[in-house]
């Protein structure tokens, strides 16, 4: 089934930013088991696959509307430093990518792909109500315990953050 190219460009950008977010979240997971701070390790591994289970879903409905997916073009990644940059970095990828579905989600619409329309709702909310919301508490908590207590939660075995 031919695709409408409007709707495969975003398609396609869509992969580019979830790629992206795999490999970020890839590195700060690693980082945080290497730091001892398993919770967060843990969660991040979670986030990093279910970023390849949405680019997985963007990479099937690309092949169905008869395009293959251009690999080359992943977004840059944002590696952060210490914990909250890394957090804010994740955040501010998040908001990259939403802002981004919301765009396609439009186009849909305008071409009446319904199919992928609806496909793409799924993801957002992943990135709106899971990814992105579970990022803005770890900033609100260390916010509000500050960050040496936040780390420790983060800790196996340490408090309940």
């Amino acid at each position: 089934m031919k695709g409408s190219k409007r709707v495969l460009d975003h398609l396609q950008s869509l992969l580019n930013g979830e790629l992206a977010a795999r490999d970020q979240y890839m590195a700060h997971s690693r980082m945080y088991r290497d730091w001892g701070l398993l919770r967060l390790y843990e969660r991040l591994n979670h986030e990093m696959e279910e970023e390849i289970e949405h680019a997985d879903a963007l990479i099937e409905r690309m092949q169905f509307l008869e395009r293959q997916p251009d690999f080359s073009q992943q977004e840059k990644v944002h590696v952060g430093k210490n914990v909250k940059e890394m957090l804010k970095n994740d955040l501010a990828v998040e908001y990259e990518v939403s802002a981004a579905l919301k765009d396609a989600i439009k186009v849909c619409e305008e071409e009446q792909d319904y199919d992928t329309r609806k496909m793409l709702l799924k993801l957002l909310d992943d990135t709106e109500m899971d990814h992105a919301y579970w990022l803005e508490k770890q900033l609100q908590l260390i916010d509000m315990i500050g960050l040496p207590n936040y780390l420790q939660a983060q800790m196996d075995g340490g408090g309940t953050a």
